[in-house]
């Protein structure tokens, strides 16, 4: 779920007069997912307050880093686990017993999906038209007089069963999450009635009620739908896949004219004498649920993605057909570029390099990653004004999250080393392609070779580009090696650091590989070296002849 859908709000307050309490919340948009935790550090433990920290830490850095691959549930309940685990032992280590002890509600949104746990008594709560239903299940006694007794909390056993569950969620939908503090003190229909006013109203209405006197820790996160996920939206739609497309077929009156690229689903076409491009779902899409997904966020990629480096998109509102419509760039390939005129100018490649980058930078804030950066994906627009970008930034349907590890994504060619060893996908490695990239457009020719697919390369080290093109400068030299260094430690780790060297290029450092010479790193140095050596050699046999 994406910021634009939803809206968070947090507020907590400590018991009594106390500066600080026990409870700890967070709430963060990790890529197309929201995660919202409060964790309630039972008061009893004397590490209560750092175990609620720590758990609602621990759980936001492991999914901001979770393997692609696993599901919304395998992660909640593993990750649960792990921080119970570490918890006790810590505990028992440090006091002989459980004093690390915290309760946890929490949950995750993906699209139109919530998932949820709890361990303890933090409480989840969906308000769905005017009805408050308690999604969550407390852990604790049901005999009168024991209700605040926990039967399970993070960190007092060495193991846990969080209570998992899992909704469809709704436009107008408001989710809480809350401690035992809050539901104490609001009745079911106060909580219902201050939902919609967000978390603060909620925590401050209840400290009201007590003359600002709270009993306990309050602590409240809600969640506000505000709209139903585009891409869920997308998929749903009733559409036709064409399987056969042809010439002077009208597609809600769109005219085809002829087809960009040989699988047929990409076309040329004509409305109202203004040229746009469709690109039209794949035939396997009618049997293959991952393809359609794969589409559709492609789709929902090209309408949200708004930059001067990408073509602008449209998803038609009335269209029949899944397809959806771009602007027409009138201009070639950098790749059928340069083998007309064997390669860029080197002030172009430096406009180029920029350009990659910054659509590179665009994108982390979405944290995704373009995905398969290379010449055949970059038009030269032969018509854009010069206030704009030069070129443009095309396929996307490689765009994928950053730190994917499930990601097919790219051309073995321009791959870094690590992704042929199944690493994610990161800044390095897509500061790789780029670096790749500038290479073949300033020299024709690929650093470590051309790599077919399914092909497990072997990397020897790079020749400098002006080995073949002696129009590089020293500079740009050394900022190409490091972009596409084999060893991701010696390479920019972000888009910054490699945009700031192309940017002040007397501050670039020279770049050698480890394999170069001493003579050939500082030949200065090395003369002066060698000079001084020499010398102290001549006045030592000097001074023997003499004795």
């Amino acid at each position: 779920m994406n910021k634009e859908h939803i809206k968070t709000t947090g507020f907590s307050l400590a018991k009594g007069k106390e500066l600080t309490g026990d409870d700890f919340f967070d709430v963060q948009t990790i890529g197309n997912i929201t995660v919202a935790i409060v964790c309630d550090g039972v008061g009893s433990a004397l590490g209560g307050a750092q175990a609620s920290q720590r758990v609602v830490r621990y759980m936001m850095k492991n999914f901001r880093i979770r393997p692609k691959s696993w599901s919304i549930e395998k992660s909640i309940k593993t990750f649960i686990n792990s921080i119970n685990s570490i918890l006790y032992e810590e505990s028992l280590v440090e006091y002989e017993r459980s004093e690390l002890v915290t309760t946890l509600a929490m949950v995750v949104i993906e699209g139109n999906r919530l998932y949820g746990a709890n361990v303890g008594d933090s409480r989840v709560y969906l308000l769905r038209e005017n009805s408050l239903s308690q999604l969550s299940k407390d852990h604790a006694m049901e005999e009168e007089g024991y209700e605040n007794v926990l039967t399970q909390a993070i960190g007092i056993t060495s193991e846990v069963e969080p209570y998992y569950f899992e909704n469809s969620i709704k436009k107008d939908d408001k989710i809480l999450l809350c401690s035992d503090g809050l539901y104490n003190i609001l009745s079911t229909e106060e909580i219902q009635k201050y939902i919609p006013f967000g978390a603060t109203k909620l925590v401050k209405h209840a400290s009201k009620k007590v003359d600002d006197d709270l009993p306990d820790d309050t602590t409240a996160v809600t969640i506000d739908v505000l709209k139903e996920n585009e891409t869920v939206y997308l998929r749903n739609q009733n559409l036709t896949i064409p399987e056969k497309l042809k010439p002077n077929q009208n597609i809600d009156g769109y005219i085809l004219e002829k087809p960009l690229i040989q699988n047929e689903r990409t076309w040329l076409a004509t409305k109202k004498t203004k040229q746009y491009v469709l690109k039209f779902a794949p035939i396997e899409a009618l049997e293959d649920e991952t393809l359609l997904d794969m589409y559709v966020k492609e789709a929902w990629n090209a309408k949200r993605l708004k930059a001067p480096f990408f073509p602008k998109a449209v998803i038609p509102k009335n269209r029949t057909y899944r397809y959806y419509v771009m602007e027409l760039i009138r201009g070639e390939s950098l790749e059928n570029y340069t083998k007309k005129n064997k390669h860029l100018s080197v002030d172009d490649t430096v406009e180029l390099a920029r350009t990659l980058l910054k659509m590179s930078q665009y994108l982390l804030k979405y944290d995704l990653v373009h995905g398969d950066i290379k010449p055949d994906n970059i038009i030269i627009d032969k018509e854009e004004e010069s206030d704009n970008a030069k070129f443009k930034i095309i396929d996307f349907g490689s765009v994928t999250e950053v730190f994917s590890t499930t990601s097919k994504a790219g051309t073995p060619s321009f791959l870094a080393p690590e992704r042929f060893l199944g690493e994610s996908i990161s800044e390095a490695s897509e500061i790789f392609s780029i670096g790749v990239t500038l290479y073949l457009a300033l020299t024709g020719k690929y650093p470590y070779g051309e790599i077919e697919p399914f092909q497990n390369p072997t990397f020897k080290e790079a020749k400098k580009p002006s080995t073949y093109n002696s129009n590089i400068p020293q500079w740009l030299d050394s900022v190409i090696l490091r972009a596409i260094a084999i060893d991701k430690k010696e390479r920019y780790e972000h888009y910054s650091e490699m945009d700031f060297e192309l940017k002040y290029p007397k501050k670039v450092k020279p770049y050698f590989n480890k394999n170069v010479s001493i003579i050939e790193r500082n030949p200065y140095m090395f003369y002066r070296v060698a000079f001084t050596i020499s010398f102290i050699i001549n006045i030592l046999l000097i001074f023997l002849i003499i004795r």
